[in-house]
């Protein structure tokens, strides 16, 4: 969908902001710009809309080179999230949703329909936002109002310039992670540009790291970076924990789980239960009802008075050690160190246990998909 071609930005007073910068972003994926402080990442984004003109090389956007047609529509075209959102601050939501489709002429009621329908898909209901204005939206609200204008338009490519780069961490988390689902609804080609390697992982189809001068130090997918950093620039860059940050693109499969030892129907008595756990070898095992995960059983609980008579569901407790199938290895790393039971269990989205995941266990899938 875009290509850079031995793409150079030298100022008038000789400064070279990108260096013959050639690559290529395939269609539907997201691409993270990131490096230090000047190394030409924002610059090259805008560069892709002509709000900065490249001074050689080529752009191309869907095989057309930029540089040949009009700027103003090919921004049109183009959707632009930046960090500080951009609102129009004595428009309501809906106005600004729909500021692209007006300027391409849309009627009232196509215009209404469509921002009610993005507003929808970006977790901001439209009977309850669509009226308010930008001042009366939290910051995570105005950048998902962001998002939806510049989908409005259905643009085929995205340029965000760290788009959650102001919010607090809890709410970036949730940002990104709403930004992924809403990814798998639109598919759209996405220039991302971030500071942060962590987003980078996070979010990025493929990663390209920038040194300064605006020369391309690596390019690839967040694993192959994370496996191969290729310099020691990048490998400092990435970080000495590039290892844990490796577990963060490595999806749970049903590969990676395992059989648990036992597993205690909701109906068994204490007395049957203990017994179970003393011929597996366990101290903890998920209890479930009907298939479903609803808890665990300490063999703590088993003991004294009442065990013969006692049910499991009545000892049970909440298993917090849990994480759905799509998760990531990181993920259940994360659990792990939260809970004392020794494993993670992993369920579907109806919370039938799928499996469960040891420490050994995750140490042996990761280490066998890194090789």
């Amino acid at each position: 969908m875009i290509t850079l071609d031995q793409v150079t930005k030298r100022y008038d007073n000789g400064q070279v902001a990108v260096r013959a910068l050639s690559l290529e972003i395939p269609e539907g994926e997201i691409c993270m710009l990131v490096g230090p402080s000047g190394c030409g990442k924002t610059t090259t984004m805008r560069m892709v809309n002509r709000l900065i003109e490249p001074t050689s090389g080529r752009i191309l956007l869907d095989g057309e080179d930029v540089t040949d047609v009009d700027p103003v529509g090919l921004r049109r075209r183009i959707g632009y999230v930046i960090q500080q959102v951009g609102l129009f601050p004595h428009q309501t939501v809906t106005d600004n949703v729909g500021t692209v489709p007006g300027l391409l002429g849309w009627d009232k009621a196509r215009i209404r329909a469509r921002t009610e329908e993005l507003l929808d898909l970006v977790g901001l209901p439209a009977e309850e936002y669509r009226d308010r204005y930008p001042h009366q939206l939290s910051g995570g609200q105005r950048q998902r109002v962001g998002v939806a204008r510049a989908l409005a338009a259905d643009p085929p490519v995205l340029l965000m310039d760290e788009p959650f780069g102001a919010i607090d961490p809890i709410s970036r988390d949730r940002l990104q992670q709403e930004f992924l689902r809403l990814q798998e609804t639109v598919r759209k080609t996405i220039v991302f540009v971030t500071h942060d390697i962590n987003e980078a992982v996070t979010l990025g189809d493929r990663i390209a790291v920038m040194a300064v001068g605006g020369e391309l130090a690596r390019y690839g997918t967040p694993g192959d970076i994370l496996d191969d950093p290729g310099s020691d620039f990048v490998a400092d860059f990435v970080g000495a924990d590039r290892g844990l940050k490796r577990l963060d693109v490595m999806p749970i499969d049903r590969d990676a789980v395992e059989e648990p030892a036992v597993v205690l129907d909701v109906g068994l008595t204490l007395v049957e239960a203990r017994r179970q756990l003393d011929a597996a070898g366990w101290v903890h095992a998920p209890v479930l009802a009907d298939g479903r995960l609803v808890g665990v059983l300490r063999r703590s609980a088993t003991e004294g008075d009442g065990a013969s008579s006692t049910t499991v569901s009545e000892a049970a407790v909440a298993l917090d050690a849990r994480v759905g199938e799509g998760h990531t290895l990181r993920d259940a790393f994360a659990a792990l160190l939260l809970d004392d039971a020794g494993w993670v269990a992993v369920v579907d989205a109806d919370e039938h246990l799928l499996g469960v995941i040891s420490a050994e266990r995750l140490h042996e899938v990761a280490r066998r998909r890194a090789a």
